[in-house]
């Protein structure tokens, strides 16, 4: 089976709140016959389309295939939520790495929430960006540890912007009986994720990128040029971009061994009118402490849109109970709301849960893996791809340096594997452990 055409009709956008309210672009063509380009991505997800449209500004013609429509998997069905910093937090990097080699990774975090911010002001891309994202804990040690966090950025890296919340700042901002304190940063942001995907598709489009989806790529022969074979038609490049994410399926096993598929669900509730002030009192977005995370915001038309829950494998589950019963806990006054939309995604994660970045032949890169964290951090890895193509590889090789171990039992057992050890964070959840 294909992750690609388990789940979703072919070449059509799943049944989500996002896909009902996008700026919407007409289809592009399917790759027919032979073409012949300088530099061909796989993928027209953030990771793709940034990409593309940087090396397109860099005068380099640009193919870019998608499988089925632009920002059709995860960029255009996550939550919406450019965080700061790396998906591991600083701490961690710093035991990891060591400080040097963490404070690099820091500044490109940075770096990425600024590119993301900038690229939707200069291409003017109409998707409700909004600052602000908490992060919201369950217990007073959790809250201890999320304070002292904030004041670890404070003092190794001059990062000031985390506000602490306390029980009764946190039940200001979110009156759900769940939380006890957390974080405020209002300088990370959120958005509709499918508009931002079209509106670079528009910037890439515009910048000479030609791009075709419903081209599905079953085939890669490394060399130079490489070639790569779609239903269809076939595309020779000298340079090849893998930009597939969780949707990779066997186009490299180097990649697959290190990048795991799983599932994520978001509901999109009626509208709340004024029941929305007993989920948020300002426009923000939450995630929350959970190993698997809870995130949630309102929408420009006072939706709840509420993420939680994880599958591993190639179907969804019911994907109504699957988000219905985390949202009741933190909110349970809407535990019989009505749900408008719901659908699931495939996002990938890595052992680090840092993204993997890879030269996986002299001319073949690939970026993915973003554990959740993708909007910045996918966006600015297709730009370092590219800076890397045009021979500045130093934020690209910086990224490559962290270590991505295989997951355990090879690309059969991974996903059982996985599932299991997810079924026992998931139990620490609840047990508050």
């Amino acid at each position: 089976m294909n992750l690609l055409f388990s789940n979703d009709r072919r070449g059509e956008y799943p049944d989500s709140w996002y896909a009902a309210t996008a700026n919407t672009l007409p289809p592009f063509d399917r790759v027919r016959g032979y073409i012949r380009a300088d530099v061909c991505i796989v993928g027209a997800g953030y990771t793709g389309l940034s990409a593309a449209l940087h090396l397109a500004e860099r005068g380099l013609d640009v193919v870019l295939l998608e499988a089925h429509r632009v920002g059709f998997g995860a960029s255009g069905r996550n939550g919406g939520q450019l965080g700061s910093g790396q998906r591991m937090e600083q701490d961690g990097l710093e035991k990891l790495m060591g400080p040097e080699d963490a404070a690099k990774l820091w500044d490109l975090a940075e770096e990425a929430k600024a590119l993301t911010k900038s690229l939707i002001e200069t291409h003017k891309i109409d998707c409700h960006l909004k600052p602000g994202v908490a992060h919201m804990c369950f217990t007073e040690k959790e809250v201890a540890g999320e304070h002292a966090y904030a004041d670890h950025l404070a003092d190794r890296y001059s990062y000031t912007a985390l506000e602490k919340l306390d029980h009764d700042a946190a039940q200001a901002l979110c009156p759900s009986p769940s939380y006890k304190g957390g974080t405020l940063d209002m300088t990370a942001a959120h958005l509709h994720p499918l508009n931002y995907a079209l509106g670079l598709a528009r910037a890439a489009q515009a910048a000479g990128v030609r791009i075709f989806e419903n081209s599905w790529v079953s085939d890669i022969t490394k060399g130079s040029p490489a070639t790569l074979q779609c239903d269809q038609g076939k595309v020779q490049a000298d340079h090849v971009i893998l930009a597939c994410n969780g949707y990779l399926g066997g186009l490299d096993r180097q990649v697959s061994a290190r990048v795991m598929p799983i599932n994520n669900f978001i509901a999109a509730t009626e509208p709340l009118g004024d029941d929305a002030a007993r989920v948020l009192t300002q426009d923000v977005a939450v995630a929350d402490t959970k190993f698997v995370v809870n995130y949630f915001r309102l929408s420009h038309d006072n939706r709840l849109l509420f993420g939680g829950g994880e599958s591993y494998g190639y179907r969804f589950p019911d994907i109504d109970a699957t988000v219905r019963k985390p949202m009741a806990q933190i909110f349970p006054h809407l535990k019989d709301v009505r749900f408008d939309y719901t659908w699931g995604g495939t996002l990938a994660i890595t052992m680090k849960r840092m993204p993997y970045l890879a030269r996986l032949a002299p001319n073949m890169l690939s970026a993915s893996g973003y554990s959740g964290h993708g909007v910045g951090t996918a966006t600015h890895a297709g730009k370092l791809m590219a800076d890397a193509i045009a021979g500045e590889a130093s934020g690209f090789d910086t990224l490559s340096k962290v270590p991505a171990p295989r997951f355990p039992g090879g690309h059969a057992l991974r996903s059982p594997l996985l599932a299991l050890a997810m079924t026992w964070y998931a139990l620490r959840d609840r047990l508050g452990m």
